[in-house]
């Protein structure tokens, strides 16, 4: 019966010349299977994985497994537990010798722990809302609906893939070095790298994006001599620690904006004793209206879209706190996080590939989505060995919140997609792999402004720490 109903579908497929034998029954094949991608989306999301679960993400790992070893993937599970972390999957598939290595990129996790209200899908029509129903457990649907499509066509058979799904996206384990060991290390084996996170609309339209911002996280404290607020300014007591905080702030605002940049502060907190916990999340003060304040800590984060970038904005930061007021002391410190996946002509040249598969299915041209839009993700860990596309996953809003619901539609849109660009991808032969430096957007080449990648430090060199997702 299920065969009757494929070849009916890809009867009813509208013949386009651009299109292979096997990509329209790609595209029959996900829509005849669309009620089970829905079905596996529903069991993915009834299963809590909220990062710190690590029985729920484990779990979700198992329900991953069992969808990509009948694919005829080699799977592993890498425990974590020396970063407090459930895991990761790396699953990988041995095609044609000599033909390009795709790597995939998803996560098993949510924001969504087990004592969150939220934790059930619920579908009403074409929508569905559940805890990681768009982010990301929308996205690993895709991927299987556009992995079995491309095994019902025979493409699949002589793809070289490697797919990693973090258990720790959300909140990477510590430190990020070992939790982004694998991924790092995929990244420098693979050709093209597709990322299986949600998909970005704008005014309606599906969007395209090869470029995601770093995540960097500062902290600065500053020092006073403390005594009777009546001699607050006095040359023997000085300006006091708060009003230092207030000076470097008020800095940063007015002497570091430039494009791609964004920097916020979030926490504040200063008086005669200031502390923040152990998790960087909260902060204590003491003190009188009538004590100059003998200590100020502010924490905060700041975005870029180069490695430079984030050089520059560093020295900026460093010699603006380096002006201390007469007797006052301060100091800041850097925890980087998610790097920076600058764009490249790589990226742009694999969009153009995406956009030929829009225009051979009918779909409308995806246009490059600004940087400053996305957050932070973990194909970023790799975006200095090889380029990649961002947003395969499902369309979806209010992601990180409850209510994130997901357009049900958008599995088989962007299935079709991944499968038909997969397959013309993995059935090129493997080019001369080289350094990515050479190949990166020039300084100003970007219509966004951004000045080239050039560098291939090791990822572990460069991040020590990460707390939270983008």
């Amino acid at each position: 019966m299920k065969l009757l109903v494929l070849m009916a579908l890809v009867a009813a497929v509208p013949a386009t010349a651009a299109l292979t034998p096997a990509e329209t029954r790609m595209m029959a094949s996900v829509d005849a299977d669309q009620p089970r991608s829905i079905a596996l989306l529903q069991r993915l999301v009834d299963q809590n994985s909220g990062t710190m679960n690590l029985a729920g993400v484990t779990k979700v790992g198992e329900m991953m497994t069992a969808e990509l070893k009948p694919l005829g993937f080699d799977v592993v599970w890498k425990p974590l537990p020396q970063t407090k972390r459930a895991g990761h999957i790396i699953a990988t598939h041995k095609g044609k010798p000599g033909g390009k290595r795709l790597l995939l990129i998803g996560h098993l996790d949510t924001v969504f722990e087990p004592d969150s209200p939220f934790q059930k899908f619920v579908r009403s029509g074409d929508k569905a809302t559940g805890p990681g129903s768009g982010d990301d457990k929308g996205g690993m649907v895709v991927m299987v609906a556009a992995l079995r499509a491309m095994q019902v066509a025979g493409t699949l058979a002589g793809a070289n893939i490697e797919i990693v799904l973090s258990g720790d996206e959300e909140s990477t384990g510590d430190p990020v070095e070992v939790a982004r060991a694998d991924l790092v290390a995929a990244g420098k084996r693979a050709d093209a790298a597709l990322d299986f996170e949600g998909l970005f609309r704008e005014g309606g339209k599906d969007m395209g994006s090869i470029a995601r911002r770093s995540s960097n996280s500062w902290e600065v404290r500053t020092t006073g001599k403390t005594g009777h607020s009546s001699l607050i300014f006095n040359p023997e007591y000085g300006d006091g620690a708060i009003y230092e905080l207030a000076r470097i702030i008020a800095a940063f605002r007015t002497e570091l904006p430039e494009p791609n940049l964004t920097f916020n502060v979030g926490l504040v907190a200063g008086g005669a004793a200031a502390s923040l916990d152990g998790d960087k999340t909260r902060m204590t003060a003491t003190g009188k209206t009538n004590i100059i304040p003998a200590i100020a800590i502010a924490r905060g984060d700041f975005r870029t879209l180069s490695d430079e970038q984030t050089a520059r904005v560093r020295a900026r930061m460093q010699a603006i706190v380096s002006k201390s007021a007469p007797l006052t002391s301060a100091t800041i410190t850097f925890d980087e996080g998610y790097p920076p996946m600058a764009p490249t002509a790589g990226g742009r040249a694999l969009l153009a590939r995406l956009n030929l598969v829009n225009r051979d299915i009918g779909l409308p041209e995806m246009p490059e989505l600004d940087p400053l839009k996305r957050g932070a993700g973990d194909i970023a860990f790799v975006a200095r060995d090889v380029d990649g596309l961002v947003g395969l996953g499902t369309a979806s809003t209010g992601d990180h919140a409850p209510g994130e619901t997901v357009d049900l539609t958008s599995i088989a849109v962007q299935a079709k997609r991944a499968a038909i660009l997969m397959s013309r991808l993995g059935a090129e032969a493997r080019p001369r792999k080289l350094p990515k430096a050479l190949h990166l957007t020039a300084a100003g080449g970007s219509r966004h402004g951004t000045p080239s990648n050039s560098s291939r430090r090791d990822t572990g060199n460069r991040v020590r720490r990460l707390r939270g997702n983008s």
